[in-house]
């Protein structure tokens, strides 16, 4: 059987949204942050369907057709949630022999950080609302977040090593047994391992989704920090320097563009925030990059439009994100073509 794990810029059906909400770590910043939300659910519509889940849907109804959303295109589903990054718990799809199977791992808060109790039911509760239809759902028993990993769409994962190997998710498999589970469920044969980079203010022990992405044509766009004077520059240096080392499958060196760095950003205690331009998300015809009212968010939107050169590149103000240490490609799931129902 061939089993694969397709690349974000494959086909989709549509993108998963959790809402912030009142009970959720945004209670102090709903006014700023929802914007955000309907700025993705927006510009998402314009290109496929979106997804959303939250604890209350009325009032988001009502604020999307006030936003000019198309809400032919979007499907609002009423659950309890704890907070908003879908992409750690969103269904993960494979496909086997072309048939799409969605796995649904197990989320504990990136490693039992924060409460998870909710969220971890989400692809469950979905599946039972019908939301894919007749599309099989299987638990494989791992805890995996989908911001760990980057997939090619043929046999290559791209991960970090303090994410996948942290002792409070999967503490009984060491990375040979990780690498054994993976390959079975995503067919993957060859695995990139990263030992260096990190962002400051990151919850996610070093999520690859906010350091190095994978993108066609075997390029890899990656974060790379130009100021000696800066905490992250040692170890974006040697990021940079693994990511050199990395070969293709035919034995080539990556095409490797490296993203700006942006100016340090911090929150009202004087904690530093991850800021980070690597969290793009990749949509059908389009990639929608984070930018932070920056300078560099106009060099950043075109690195990423020499890695997608046939996509429209649009920029989303993530700013009001990164309070709750996470970005654009944080909050969003993409759900690959033929899984909708």
């Amino acid at each position: 059987m061939n089993v694969r794990l397709p690349a974000e810029w494959e086909d989709q059906d549509g993108v998963l949204l959790a809402w912030p909400h009142a009970d959720s770590d945004w209670r102090d910043d709903l006014t700023a942050v929802e914007p955000v939300f309907v700025n993705i659910a927006r510009e998402v519509s314009r290109f496929e369907r979106v997804l959303i889940v939250a604890p209350e849907i009325a009032p988001i109804k009502e604020r999307l057709k006030k936003a000019g959303v198309d809400m032919q295109r979007v499907s609002l589903q009423q659950m309890p949630t704890n907070d908003t990054w879908a992409r750690d718990f969103g269904p993960l799809t494979v496909f086997e022999d072309g048939r799409p199977v969605l796995l649904n791992f197990g989320f504990n808060g990136w490693g039992l950080k924060f409460a998870a109790n909710f969220d971890n039911l989400i692809t469950d509760n979905l599946t039972q609302a019908g939301a894919f239809g007749e599309r099989e759902v299987r638990i494989p028993g791992l805890i995996l977040e989908g911001g760990s990993i980057e997939s090619d769409g043929a046999n290559t994962l791209l991960t970090t090593s303090e994410c996948l190997l942290d002792a409070n998710r999967n503490p009984h498999l060491v990375r040979e047994k990780i690498e054994a589970a993976l390959g079975r469920l995503f067919g993957t044969t060859r695995f990139l391992w990263l030992e260096n980079g990190y962002l400051a203010g990151d919850d996610t022990d070093s999520h690859i989704d906010t350091l190095a992405r994978m993108c066609p044509d075997d390029t890899i766009v990656y974060v790379q920090c130009d100021d000696p004077q800066d905490e992250h520059f040692a170890a974006l240096a040697a990021m940079e320097a693994e990511l050199k080392a990395f070969r293709t499958d035919d034995d080539r060196p990556y095409r490797l563009l490296p993203l700006p760095w942006p100016k340090a950003c911090f929150d009202e205690d004087g904690h530093r925030l991850p800021a980070t331009y690597a969290n793009f998300l990749v949509i059908n015809e389009a990639v929608l990059v984070p930018t932070y009212q920056d300078k560099q968010d106009a060099a950043a939107l075109e690195t990423i439009a020499r890695a997608f050169p046939q996509r429209k590149v649009i920029d989303i103000d993530c700013l009001p994100l990164i309070l709750q240490h996470g970005s654009l490609h944080c909050v969003t799931m993409q759900i690959p073509k033929g899984v909708l129902a």
